[in-house]
């Protein structure tokens, strides 16, 4: 993948003085028909008071801080709070909104005629909360398969597309089969990505959708890459958490459960966990986080890794900066592959079903 500069300047009113924009070196790749960095800011932690909380305006700024250090994409939804909100106040802040890439979803989670007049609307709540005249990405999720709406839906998306208020369409937790079915229903080209979750304990993708996505040239966005945090030098030779205590986040939950009841058990992470760390001290002292991300991103079907981001509450964003410049060996691969081996990870897809069941 190629690098690009970004040369963003930022100014919030009311909450921040001008500033001019760092530039900086960021590992870019091609989505539709813009160039974003492989790593995007995830906004779900906005969600939930159980990842902390902080005000608006020092939400904003943290915005701008991580846009002025090169990562412009962010990526939200309708129930990440008001996320969409914050976004659209933040990009109206800048002398030039169009220097951020928003991307946000529609997702319908009940029965649903979707006519024109369903998924337009849809569309234009999009476009109000983000106060935008075009979606940069809109991400579609459909949550029941047995109803075939969704290829209506996504027809008329299509439309809205050619018309300018969408600018790439994308889909969110589509498995395998539905994936192929709607890049061949819509054409080539109409669908640029799909956000699944994918991690070193999370292999799914490799099972099927690998080899559809470069049939298709579709692109993953993945999100659970550090398994809520767990895969970070913060949980090395830490003993077991007990899953209902309240010093878990949401995520993590959600991951210690795959973790523990699936993929193997708590030794065998800490064994994953230590070879992980072994193979950092052998590129300068890089993260635990930093090499979980960089297996991620050296898969070719993947376009970007979301790294959910705790707006005014914790910031990665220099560390982030470390995975552009790691790369990986043949033999770091091979030793992270001989830890895997001896988990159950290749057994999530039967034991769990194909990206995206696990919410179906």
């Amino acid at each position: 993948m190629g690098c690009m500069r970004y040369n963003l300047r930022r100014q919030e009113s009311g909450d921040m003085s001008s500033t001019t924009g760092i530039t900086n070196n960021i590992e870019t790749f091609r989505l539709g028909s813009s160039t974003l960095p492989r790593l995007w800011n995830g906004l779900w932690q906005l969600s939930s008071n159980a990842w902390g909380s902080a005000p608006s305006s020092k939400i904003r700024r943290e915005m701008a801080n991580y846009a002025t250090n090169g990562y412009i994409a962010f990526d939200m939804g309708l129930y990440y709070f008001c996320s969409e909100i914050l976004f659209g106040q933040f990009r109206q802040s800048l002398p030039s909104p169009r220097d951020v890439y928003g991307a946000t979803k529609w997702c319908v989670f009940r029965t649903t005629n979707p006519t024109r007049a369903v998924v337009e609307a849809a569309v234009q709540e999009r476009l109000d909360r983000m106060q935008s005249d075009s979606v940069d990405l809109l991400q579609f999720h459909w949550q029941d398969y047995s109803d075939s709406g969704y290829l209506t839906a996504l027809r008329h998306l299509q439309d809205l597309r050619r018309e300018g208020k969408i600018g790439a369409l994308g889909l969110c937790n589509f498995d395998s089969v539905r994936m192929d079915e709607i890049c061949e229903e819509l054409g080539p080209g109409e669908i640029v990505s799909n956000q699944v979750q994918f991690s070193l304990i999370d292999v799914r993708p490799l099972s099927e959708m690998a080899e559809l996505c470069l049939k298709h040239n579709v692109k993953l966005l993945t999100y659970g890459t550090l398994c809520g945090g767990f895969l970070s030098d913060k949980w090395l030779n830490q003993p077991e958490p007990d899953m209902y205590t309240g010093n878990l986040t949401p995520s993590q939950r959600k991951y210690l459960d795959m973790i523990l009841k699936v993929w193997g058990d708590w030794d065998l992470f800490q064994t994953l966990l230590s070879t992980l760390r072994n193979i950092g001290d052998q590129h300068d002292g890089v993260s635990i986080a930093n090499i979980a991300t960089r297996w991620i991103l050296d898969h070719p079907f993947v376009g970007a890794v979301i790294i959910g981001a705790r707006l005014g509450i914790s910031d990665h964003i220099e560390d982030n900066k470390k995975v552009t410049s790691l790369h990986l060996t043949e033999d770091d691969h091979a030793r992270i592959n001989a830890v895997l081996e001896g988990s159950n990870g290749s057994k999530l897809y039967t034991e769990i079903g194909d990206c995206g069941s696990e919410y179906r």
